[in-house]
Formats: structure tokens, sequence, C-alpha cells
């Protein structure tokens, strides 16, 4: 019967990893990389029976390949410290564990918790994850942001949910918006990207009507509302970064 590593990567997370590694307690090692944390996160992981490492933060792909890399089986459940696994999910995994015939990775949706709601529209929903995975046929890629497991093989599917909770208030979703958009602004500037004008705000305004509309986050009230105007604000701003930095004096 395989056995599964849990690993995942943290940086300044004291208030959710315990719950993050709670959840992963049916598997037979939890090892947490942490990026350089300021706060107790690290205390926390030593109190919780994880396997701590640390390692300066270099970026996502680096850090989440790093921490694949550490685990002692091939079986690896990547998860970030604002994820946890759902019951239904673990009883998933557990039953296929109990199993030798394993696909190279599995697909898992992802139901984010926002302001006290479960959000079961827009685009934050289903959000399919692959991140079950055997380590010999996958690997994190991609750039800045926005990485995902590459995989050489069949791919599976639960029905279990894995919880997110990425935001903890509104202020905290336009600071990580502000964030993650320069850092696609940045990786897209690198790749010669460039925008042409009207662009972005076209772009935004069908964000905010695929997300209220067609994704049906009008069926959410003021919270499915607020969904759709962030998601429309994230494209906007990634755009308007992206041509202040084709604007700018060459590199």
């Amino acid at each position: 019967m395989p056995k599964v590593s849990a690993v995942l990567i943290a940086q300044n997370e004291e208030d959710r990893i315990e719950n993050a590694i709670r959840s992963l307690a049916f598997c037979d090692e939890i090892v947490v990389v942490d990026g350089g944390s300021t706060d107790a996160t690290a205390d926390r992981v030593r109190g919780s029976g994880a396997r701590l490492l640390q390692r300066p933060f270099d970026g996502f792909v680096a850090q989440k390949n790093f921490a694949v890399d550490q685990a002692r089986n091939d079986l690896v459940l990547s998860l970030d410290a604002d994820e946890e696994v759902s019951h239904a999910l673990r009883k998933e995994i557990q039953d296929l564990t109990a199993t030798e015939a394993l696909n190279a990775g599995y697909r898992m949706r992802r139901l984010t918790h926002y302001l006290g709601y479960e959000i079961r529209a827009t685009d934050w929903y289903p959000d399919w994850q692959l991140r079950l995975f055997d380590r010999r046929r996958g690997r994190f890629c991609g750039d800045l942001v926005h990485e995902s497991v590459q995989i050489n093989g069949k791919i599976g599917r639960f029905s279990g949910e894995l919880v997110h909770r990425p935001y903890r208030d509104e202020d905290d979703h336009r600071r990580r918006i502000e964030r993650y958009t320069t850092l696609w602004a940045q990786a897209a500037h690198r790749k010669g990207k460039t925008v042409i004008p009207g662009v972005g705000e076209a772009a935004s305004a069908f964000a905010f009507l695929r997300n209220y509309v067609f994704k049906r986050g009008f069926t959410l009230g003021d919270v499915g509302y607020k969904i759709s105007r962030l998601n429309a604000l994230y494209v906007r701003q990634k755009y308007a970064k992206l041509k202040a930095l084709q604007s700018g004096p060459p590199e």
C-alpha cells in the first residue's frame, strides 16, 4: 500500500498553518518548508509534529519543488498553508491508497471560504487543482504566479473538496491583488508580452460579466458582486502594470 507524504510551503501563516496540518493527520508524514517567517509559524509547525525545513523563498515553483524533493515517499499531497483537506476528500484519498492501481496524478475541486460564505460560483469554483501525484511523473511548473503540477500520465479526479481560505478579510484580498498583479506584469514583460490601448479596460469589463453573470456570481448576493468586482480589478491592474513597464525605459 503506497504511503503519502504531505508537503506544504508557508511564510507568516501562524493563524492558519495548524488547521492545514491537522487536516493532513492521515498522511504518513508532513513536511513544511518555511520561507522565512517573522511570526510564530515555525514554532507552531514544530509543535504540531510536522517536519520543519527552512529555506529562503525564491519563488513558488522553486519552493514547492524543493518541498516535494524532501518527501520520503513518492506519492505526494501538496497543500498551501491556507488550505485544508475536507473529511470527504480525506476518505477518498485513504480509500485510493488502499489499492495499488494509482494514476499519475489526481485533481480535486477547491472550495473557497470568503467573508463567511462558501463560494460555489464565479471563477472561484470549481477551481480544479492537481495536488496528489507521483513525484516521479510530475513536477511544479510555471512563472512567478499561477504555478501548477505538470503530469506525465493518466490523471484522475476526486469528488471531495479542498477547503481554501485565501483571504483573511477584504483588505487582505486587495493587498494580494496588488502583489500578484505586480508579479504577473513582471513575468509577462520579461516574456515580451505587450498590451494595446483599451485591452485592459475591455478585459476587466468582461471579467466582471463572466464572474457575475455567466458564472452566476449574482446568486451569492452582495458577496458575489464584491468578488466579481475584485476579480475585474485584478485584470485591470495587471494590464495597467504591464503597460507601465512597457512604456518605461529599456532594461
